[in-house]
């Protein structure tokens, strides 16, 4: 048992009562006690004091009155009680005992023991109420535990688990499997909604647009010249003739004939109307129908 002793087996520190404002350490090893002050002060006196020790045998700190009285005024009379019964040798191998091996120990005791248990000292209050101590309770009490009995563990606590029914916890498992079933189905659902709203949310935004368009009229988009398909300006729209000045003969027609002068004026004439109408749209001004008037006059 001495093995599990660890060196020092206790230590503490701190300032001295008021007026004093001393700091203090004390400390008992397996073999000595140490002493330690530095003393804090405004006087000039002290100013350059430097910090003092006392290393002590077991037997000469039991003698030492003078030592006792000290620590008990710092650090109180249950302290030296608890000093000199190390420096007798009656040690405290519970205190210097690990978390693990003490749950082990406390789990051998009934419930109503572990309940005194936990009243004696901090330390034990923490072990008997930790999950870890009512983890290992539930294991030896039961063959198995499943999956969702250590899931559900994690959300209520060991402690609950050990002290519900088997039907209450077998609602409660019930309860947890169905909420799960509805946020997977929810997560599944989310995306399906999205793809339906998206085509919804396209078709509002051509409508908006289209509504914006007609709204004002005034306004007329970009257009660009050519045949092309979308928006652009159609010039055919304006004149059905072909504006190729050397249009090419029909088939079954004498390609030596000549053209007339008429035919080759109405289709300048017509080129320039398209020309002039055009820059009226691209710019966005005046009316089309009174810019082609007097490009007719």
């Amino acid at each position: 048992m001495a093995s599990l002793l660890t060196d020092p087996l206790f230590e503490i520190s701190g300032r001295g009562p008021p007026p004093n404002k001393n700091f203090y350490y004390f400390a008992v090893t397996k073999s000595d006690v140490i002493w330690r002050w530095w003393k804090i002060s405004l006087r000039a006196v002290d100013r350059y004091s430097k910090p003092g020790e006392l290393r002590e045998s077991h037997q000469d700190f039991l003698d030492n009155t003078w030592l006792q009285s000290e620590v008990s005024m710092v650090f109180s009379r249950r302290m030296l009680l608890y000093t000199k019964a190390l420096c007798e040798g009656h040690y405290d191998y519970l205190e210097h005992l690990s978390d693990s091996l003490l749950l082990r120990i406390i789990n051998y005791l009934e419930l109503e023991d572990v309940g005194q248990l936990g009243r004696t000292s901090r330390r034990f209050r923490q072990l008997c109420g930790s999950d870890e101590f009512w983890e290992q309770a539930v294991r030896r009490r039961c063959n198995t535990v499943s999956d969702e009995v250590a899931s559900l563990a994690l959300e209520v606590g060991w402690r609950c688990i050990f002290f519900t029914s088997k039907l209450q916890l077998q609602k409660l498992i019930s309860r947890r499997r169905l909420r799960n079933e509805e946020q997977e189905e929810g997560q599944v659902s989310d995306p399906d909604k999205k793809e339906e709203e998206s085509p919804d949310e396209s078709s509002e935004t051509s409508q908006t647009s289209s509504s914006e368009e007609e709204s004002q009229p005034g306004i007329i988009p970009d257009l660009s010249l050519g045949t092309g398909t979308g928006t652009g300006f159609d010039s055919s729209s304006c004149c059905d003739v072909d504006l190729d000045p050397n249009p090419k003969p029909e088939a079954g027609s004498d390609s030596s004939e000549p053209v007339p002068d008429q035919f080759l004026d109405d289709i300048k004439h017509c080129e320039v109307e398209t020309l002039a109408q055009s820059k009226t749209l691209s710019n966005g001004r005046g009316d089309c129908s009174t810019e082609s008037d007097k490009t007719l006059s």
